[in-house]
């Protein structure tokens, strides 16, 4: 194909997408605005793959995530010069992504894609319960079942059953396991890209030290071996923390500034969002020498059990996601861009062999 018929036709094809939903903002009542704390981003992807093996083929994850009260998709636009895209959607997990293939001659495989998405903070008051619907049969089973890396039986279980006991709510025991996991984990700065998630393998080893994708998993994993439904949210920072932890936020070049969270789902709260990977990244990361005592720690610490600031982007929630059309083996979690070429799946943490630029801004109310 032509590439600039593709690159027509490819954004005239987004475009139809995108455009209903900046309708429905509007038509529907959604005002993101300032004055009610909404902000808007585009997020733009930027990947660059080798020819050398020959007819690349690429997956992008694109935001997925809505809810109404927090975080509204706006639609995706794209351009380059694959043979083939189009926008798919895990049947699991509802995750979506851009699939790209290349034809075995085309000497510069490039592609970007920029998403644009309304957010505002999430905060849920724990004091006040509410009225919320109970979570359906199928979510529950979901939400509460193991993964291949989030398993709930064994020492996970046995954790969990010693960490909440006497815990007389589903509160108090979704609040049981964040403050253990806070006490006894530890953000290890060498950990590659966000970690894998292997919480079996941490609890054996003693070894609870990582990243947001192996410490928020603890959390996930714990909570669902007591009956707790609870998911990890991956997704990548957009902007600075407007609260001043430096460690916390991330604007313009966002290549690596993936992360991952987690929710927990309490009865007469529904989805709670929690982050105790974040507070370990604050005493390691906001200033040399904190420590959990510490009031910048505490702070955050009070405030990552029911709240999340959304200077942040949700992907999706997906877990041993299958990429349509993949040779290779599930993946764990799909936050990363993701490639494989006639040689086998790229290394997407590795900027060598797989090139590719995030970037964010802010541009106000749609």
């Amino acid at each position: 194909m032509d590439r600039r018929s593709f690159i027509k036709t490819a954004t005239l094809s987004a475009a139809a997408l995108a455009a209903p939903r900046f309708a429905l903002a509007a038509e529907g009542g959604f005002n993101p605005s300032p004055a009610n704390g909404w902000r808007v981003f585009e997020v733009t992807s930027r990947v660059e793959l080798s020819a050398a093996h020959g007819a690349p083929r690429l997956w992008l994850p694109l935001p997925a995530v809505e809810d109404a009260a927090w975080i509204r998709p706006m639609g995706n636009l794209w351009q380059g010069n694959a043979a083939a895209v189009s926008q798919l959607r895990d049947p699991v997990y509802g995750a979506q992504m851009l699939a790209a293939q290349w034809d075995a001659g085309e000497p510069a495989p490039v592609l970007e894609v920029v998403s644009r998405f309304a957010t505002r903070d999430r905060a849920i008051d724990l004091a006040r319960p509410g009225k919320v619907a109970p979570l359906d049969r199928a979510s529950r089973t979901l939400y509460t079942r193991a993964t291949e890396l989030l398993p709930t039986g064994g020492i996970v279980k046995k954790t969990a059953l010693e960490i909440t006991q006497g815990a007389a709510t589903d509160l108090d025991k979704a609040r049981a396991i964040y403050e253990w996991v806070v006490d006894n984990t530890a953000r290890n700065p060498k950990t590659r890209g966000c970690g894998t998630g292997d919480i079996r393998g941490m609890l054996e080893s003693g070894n609870l030290s990582g990243k947001c994708a192996d410490l928020n998993a603890l959390y996930v994993g714990l909570a669902r071996s007591v009956g707790l439904p609870a998911r990890d949210v991956y997704g990548v920072r957009v902007a600075d923390s407007k609260f001043g932890y430096k460690s916390l936020g991330k604007s313009g070049d966002i290549s690596k500034a993936q992360h991952c969270r987690a929710e927990v789902w309490l009865a007469n709260f529904g989805w709670v969002p929690v982050d105790p990977a974040d507070v370990r990244k604050v005493v390691l990361e906001e200033r040399p020498g904190l420590s959990l005592q510490d009031d910048v720690v505490v702070a955050a610490r009070q405030k990552l059990f029911g709240a999340w600031e959304m200077n942040w982007l949700a992907y999706n929630v997906a877990h041993d996601i299958l990429l349509p059309g993949s040779k290779g083996a599930r993946l764990p979690f799909f936050m990363y861009p993701q490639a494989e070429n006639s040689s086998g799946r790229l290394d997407s943490l590795d900027p060598a062999t797989f090139v590719y630029k995030l970037s964010s801004k802010e541009i106000g109310a749609a």
